[in-house]
């Protein structure tokens, strides 16, 4: 699988104003991987948890605020092992503003979370990725296949929306021998003397 960040980033964003027909054909995963919907197993699980001292930090709330925690992994039907998994973190508040947001049933959403922020007024305009490369714990061993010694890319995208608050944290695991990673940085021209 090969990510490219920053155009999928602004490719979701634009995806917000498209029809909800356009949108259903193709998410972030496929994206990815080139693969089309019905090749793909998308499982989601949502519950609600209080944030840590490191979580609220990024959200600048208290620690123990109220979060939808939301974990998701997909897998090609004809892979055992799933393809990635993340877990992001929205403010439960915020997200409640839509009560379709809080229901795992309604994934995957068409247009992915930016369109969901958008339900609730929220325009995204920096995603910030922080990468690592570790070994997985025991319970992303278990979900994404890993053999014991391979290692993980840990990505934790902090998306800020246009008031400058974080809207969402998300942290997304990748077996590292099975995902590239490309990432491009759009250079201003020098100054003509």
């Amino acid at each position: 699988m090969t990510r490219r960040n920053i155009e999928r980033y602004q490719w979701e964003k634009d995806r917000v104003h498209q029809p909800e027909e356009m949108r259903r054909q193709k998410g972030g995963t496929e994206y990815d991987t080139g693969l089309e919907v019905h090749q793909l197993q998308f499982h989601a699980e949502y519950s609600t948890v209080d944030a840590s001292e490191e979580i609220a930090a990024i959200f600048k709330v208290q620690a123990g605020t109220k979060l939808l925690r939301r974990m998701y992994w997909t897998s090609a039907k004809t892979e055992d092992a799933p393809l990635s998994m993340s877990v992001s973190y929205l403010i439960y508040d915020a997200a409640a503003k839509n009560p379709a947001l809080l229901d795992d049933k309604n994934e995957p959403w068409p247009g992915g979370t930016h369109h969901q922020l958008s339900t609730i007024g929220v325009e995204v305009n920096h995603v910030s990725d922080h990468v690592i490369a570790r070994p997985p714990t025991p319970g992303e061993v278990e979900i994404l296949r890993t053999e014991p010694g391979d290692w993980i890319l840990s990505i934790r995208k902090i998306s800020t929306g246009v008031n400058g608050k974080v809207v969402e944290v998300a942290d997304a695991v990748y077996p590292a021998d099975r995902t590239e990673l490309v990432y491009g940085i759009k250079l201003r021209p020098w100054e003509k003397k």
